[in-house]
C-alpha cells in the first residue's frame, strides 16, 4: 500500500495530537536561551508531555533512540541527541523536533529558534526554510502529485542559493510513526502518488547554506551537514481535504493559516 487513508474518527484523534505537539514547541519556546543545555530542553518537554498532557513521547525508545526530543544545533541536519554537555550560546539555531503519541495517534512537528543576537545567514536560512515548507503547503490538494511537493521547495530553496538534504524526507503518519508514503523534498518523478482527501503526512524539509551533503556520527542517530555548513528545518503534520489542507501542527504566531484553500 502507497497510501493511507484516515477515517473521521482517526483524523478527530490525529487533530488532538498534532495539537498537543504544537504546544509543546510553544511552551518551550521561553526556556530557549543561552546557557541552556539541550538536555534540560528535553527534561521540560519530557515532563510537559507526559505530566501535563497525560501523552507519550514517541521519540523515547524508538529504534533505540535515548531521549524524548531531537535537538539539532547549528551544523546538525537532523536526529541531535539532547545532552548535559550541549550548552546553547548567543549566536547558535537549533531544531527542536517533538514527535507526541496521544491514543495511539501520532503528532509530529519542528521548528528553528535563534539564540541571541544571530548572523545574517542564520536568520535567511531559517527563513528560507520556513518559507519553503509554506509554498508546498500552498500547493496542497486533492489530485496533485507528490513529486510537485518537492518541486517546489527544491525550485525555491536552490534559487535562493541553498541546497536540499535528500537522503531524508517527510512521511505518512498515525498510529504508526512513519507511514507511506514518502514526500520527498526535492524534484523526483518517480514520487508520483496521487494525493487524496484523508490521507495525512508530514513536510520536514532540511535545508543547508552550503553542500547537500551529510554524515552520519558514530552515535548512530546524529547527522551533520558534510561541509559543517549550518542547516534548518521547519515540519508540519497535515491533512489533506476537499479545499486544500489543514496544518494539524499549526502553533499561535504563524504567518500562515491553520486551514489553507488551495482548491480553485
Amino acid at each position: 500500500m502507497n497510501k493511507i487513508i484516515k477515517t473521521e474518527s482517526e483524523i478527530k484523534k490525529m487533530r488532538i495530537s498534532g495539537k498537543l505537539a504544537s504546544e509543546v514547541l510553544e511552551m518551550i519556546e521561553k526556556h530557549v536561551q543561552p546557557n541552556i543545555s539541550t538536555e534540560d530542553i528535553n527534561q521540560i518537554c519530557h515532563k510537559y508531555i507526559v505530566q501535563e498532557k497525560k501523552a507519550i513521547s514517541a521519540c523515547l525508545g524508538y529504534h533505540g533512540f535515548p531521549k524524548s526530543i531531537c535537538t539539532s544545533v547549528n551544523d546538525v541536519v537532523c536526529h541531535g541527541i539532547p545532552s548535559k554537555k550541549k550548552i546553547l550560546k548567543n549566536g547558535d539555531i537549533i531544531n527542536i523536533d517533538i514527535t507526541v503519541i496521544k491514543d495511539n495517534y501520532h503528532g509530529d512537528t519542528s521548528k528553528m529558534f535563534l539564540i541571541g543576537e544571530t548572523s545574517i545567514l542564520s536568520q535567511r536560512l531559517c527563513k528560507i526554510a520556513q518559507d519553503s515548507l509554506y509554498l508546498a503547503l500552498k500547493i496542497i490538494k486533492p489530485g496533485i502529485a507528490a513529486y510537485k511537493i518537492g518541486e517546489i521547495i527544491q525550485n525555491y530553496v536552490e534559487k535562493n542559493n541553498f541546497s536540499v538534504v535528500k537522503e531524508y524526507c517527510g512521511h505518512g503518519i498515525g498510529r504508526c510513526f512513519h507511514e507511506p508514503p514518502h514526500i520527498l523534498h526535492y524534484k523526483s518523478k518517480e514520487n508520483n502518488i496521487i494525493l487524496e482527501k484523508g490521507m495525512i503526512f508530514t513536510i520536514e524539509p532540511m535545508i543547508n547554506a552550503g553542500h547537500a551533503q551529510v554524515r552520519s556520527m558514530k552515535d548512530g542517530w546524529t547527522v551533520k551537514t558534510k561541509d559543517r555548513s549550518l542547516s534548518a528545518q521547519y515540519e508540519h503534520t497535515i491533512l489533506v481535504t476537499d479545499y486544500g489542507c489543514d496544518i494539524l501542527t499549526w502553533r499561535k504566531n504563524e504567518k500562515i493559516n491553520p486551514q489553507l484553500f488551495n482548491k480553485n
